[in-house]
């Protein structure tokens, strides 16, 4: 059976047509002989009936040429297919009903009833067509449900109906959907491709146990990282493995939801906050067609700036990185191979303030994202020195050469650690924040910085760290029970610095919301739930530098939104190039750190609100 409707496939287009125009002419032409048999009218009727209902119906097939409704504009019998029809139905009807009130030739009434059942032929055909279809395509042979996993879905919306459907529907399928989970009452009685609703989520240990259930589904593309850390707790309670679907933004086709969606839960999920939506024909707008300079190119946050940026077609993307693996490993990710004999990639150090000087002179870019720093929080705390090298003066080299060539727009990348700091690498941050503030009152460019916080599988980070202890047995360390931290993708954070070159204000800093923080011990053990096997976590104790929790804002400042609901604008007091050049890296430690001290407590006096006990409370023992 499903063969013939294959066959139908290949002449739908005219079958289609030849129904529709038949369901006008019959439908008009029916009404005005059964009014003429039960002798409400005369036979005489049938002639104009029968012209009206092929007037009507060749109306319909001109105005439906055009908008593609016989050439698979939608699926015959869905909700759009059945809309469209409707409308097109609808305004002939009305035409024919004002052209049948100014004549004789026709009765109002078989106009009316025969607009009526021609309507009732156009939409039950379809109906008839597609229930016919779907039970064909049931009957085709596939594994038998007592050979497919038993799964439980929780939610019964549009996506869990779609989901369902290809379970059910699709051959290859190795799922059998046994339950539907939904807390909305007026969905109880909901069946959904033949499954019912069961019961509310409350329910999913019983219903598992209740179908022999194996597999739990979220079929919630929007649900809340609290959402999937309540269900995954109880799948594990339950003792079923936890499949989730993507977020709407992340999903191939939101219209579709196909088993192909289905995914194991990661901790990213866990952390899900409401993702930046960028508009891509803005970034365009300023990444095509010009140089784009990337330092820090080697990173995890340069290389993906790379990636993202390739696709954008620029004039030239110059990757600039002192670690030639780093290069290495980023032009085989965008080229497919890495002969290291591209003009693209540039080894180089941004210490070296003649080298930096002379690349900006000879390659010109127009736009630059700086995201070469030291970022390792203890290592910097025991050489503080390094950190005003490369994270100070190195990013003075920088903007200079960026303004030396007039460089259109400065994305310096940042931490949330530049935020009331208290560490060697906050400190060393938010001064390279106020010298971009600087660059941008002297130049003629726009120079702005980036503000986020821990970036999920970066290099170093401490979901990389827990995967490797967990890797060999444990024990995870975490430095204290109590301790959050805010956390992002790497491809949010590259697309908020993208972002940022499109809309950042000068001078300032964007911060995006990251939502709530995290608790690390909580992500720690979400970690060792996902491998399974009991790990111990021993806590270390905070290390010098850290904090409890974490800051976006420095105290006094002001959260600006003026572009983005997400997205804040922050004004940075400027740090003069001439303090940065004081900064001796030399020296007795203590002696640097308090020379960074003094540093950021200069900036934060002249921020507009503070005074000196605000300075006092953020000073560091």
């Amino acid at each position: 059976m499903h063969g013939l409707f294959a066959g139908l496939q290949l002449v739908r287009p005219l079958v289609q047509r030849l129904f529709d125009l038949s369901a006008w002419v019959l439908g008009y032409f029916s009404m005005a002989w059964l009014q003429a048999v039960v002798g409400y009218s005369a036979y005489s009727q049938l002639g104009p009936a029968l012209i009206t209902g092929l007037a009507c119906g060749i109306a319909f097939l001109a105005l439906a040429a055009p908008l593609r409704l016989h050439e698979g504009r939608s699926p015959v019998g869905s909700f759009d297919d059945a809309l469209l029809v409707s409308l097109l139905g609808g305004a002939i009807s009305l035409v024919a009903l004002a052209v049948s009130a100014y004549t004789t030739d026709i009765r109002i009434s078989v106009a009316v009833t025969g607009a009526m059942c021609a309507f009732l032929g156009l939409l039950g055909g379809r109906a008839v067509y597609r229930l016919a279809r779907d039970f064909a395509l049931s009957r085709e042979p596939h594994a038998a449900p007592a050979d497919r996993t038993p799964v439980v879905v929780i939610g019964a919306g549009n996506a869990a109906a779609q989901l369902v459907g290809d379970m059910v529907r699709n051959p290859d399928s190795i799922w059998n959907p046994v339950a539907l989970l939904d807390d909305d009452p007026y969905k109880r009685h909901r069946r959904l491709s033949g499954v019912p609703v069961v019961g509310d989520t409350a329910k999913l240990e019983s219903a598992a146990e209740r179908f022999d259930a194996t597999i739990a589904v979220l079929a919630i593309p929007s649900a809340s990282a609290d959402v999937v850390r309540r269900f995954n707790a109880r799948a594990s309670a339950a003792r079923l493995e936890l499949k989730v679907l993507p977020s709407v933004n992340d999903l191939g086709n939101p219209e579709h939801v196909q088993i192909e969606d289905l995914r194991d839960i990661e901790v990213s999920d866990f952390l899900g906050r409401q993702p930046v939506e960028t508009d891509v024909s803005e970034i365009a707008d300023y990444l095509t067609g010009r140089k784009v300079l990337v330092t820090g190119a080697g990173g995890s946050i340069g290389s993906e700036l790379c990636r993202q940026i390739a696709r954008f077609s620029p004039a030239e993307l110059i990757m600039l990185d002192r670690d030639e693996s780093a290069l290495h490993a980023v032009q085989l990710s965008i080229e497919g191979r890495a002969l290291l004999d591209s003009d693209n990639l540039v080894l180089g150090d941004i210490r070296d303030e003649r080298f930096v000087h002379e690349l900006f002179e000879r390659r010109r870019p127009d736009v630059v994202f700086h995201a070469a720093a030291l970022k390792h929080l203890p290592l910097l705390e025991a050489a503080p020195g390094e950190a005003v090298k490369t994270n100070i003066w190195g990013t003075q080299t920088v903007l200079n050469a960026a303004a030396a060539v007039g460089v259109e727009r400065f994305v310096n990348v940042s931490t949330d650690k530049a935020a009331d700091p208290c560490s060697v690498l906050g400190y060393s941050k938010r001064v390279a924040e106020g010298l971009t503030a600087a660059a941008a009152q002297d130049s003629a460019g726009r120079f702005m910085s980036v503000r986020f916080g821990n970036v999920l599988g970066s290099r170093g980070s401490v979901l990389t760290a827990f995967t490797a202890q967990i890797a060999r047995g444990g024990p995870v360390t975490v430095t204290d029970p109590r301790v959050t931290r805010y956390f992002m993708t790497i491809g949010e954070a590259v697309q908020l610095v993208i972002q940022a070159g499109a809309i950042g204000s000068d001078g300032k800093v964007m911060v995006l919301d990251m939502g709530e923080p995290v608790s690390i011990a909580a992500v720690a053990q979400q970690l060792i739930d996902l491998g399974g096997k009991p790990i111990e976590i021993v806590y270390t104790g905070l290390r010098p530098g850290e904090k409890m929790h974490e800051d976006l804002f420095s105290e006094g400042e002001v959260d600006e939104r003026p572009h983005h609901p997400l997205i804040s604008h922050v004004p940075v007091p400027p740090f003069a190039s001439s303090d940065a050049a004081r900064l001796s890296p030399y020296g007795p430690r203590q002696q640097v750190v308090d020379l960074l001290v003094e540093a950021t407590e200069r900036m934060t006096l002249d921020a507009p609100g503070d005074d000196d006990r605000q300075v006092a409370s953020r000073r560091r023992d």
